[in-house]
């Protein structure tokens, strides 16, 4: 199954190039509150931010999984999400 990882950041272009430079995928900027809500995201005011928010997209952009978090617990563990890629790949290839 093809897969991507995408990262997303309420920062600005500078400070998110930051964090992007350590990454292996592409990361976007200045996410809004607006665009919080519309993906069901947890937006906390207190310091203007996106709480977690993750998803797995299958190749016709159809959300497979989601997590989200209102902290620092509750995030998608890489190793499991190699493990469920892999399964739910299996399965496709049994249909």
């Amino acid at each position: 199954m093809d897969v991507s990882v995408i990262a997303a950041s309420v920062d600005d272009e500078e400070k998110a190039g930051e964090v992007a430079a350590d990454l292996d995928y592409p990361m976007a900027y200045g996410v809004t509150r607006e665009q919080a809500d519309s993906l069901g995201s947890w937006w906390e005011d207190r310091r203007g931010i996106i709480q977690p928010s993750e998803f797995l997209l299958g190749p016709s952009h159809k959300i497979l999984n989601s997590m989200y978090a209102a902290g620092p617990v509750g995030r998608m563990n890489p190793p499991d999400l190699v493990k469920l890629v892999a399964f739910m790949d299996k399965q496709r290839q049994a249909k």
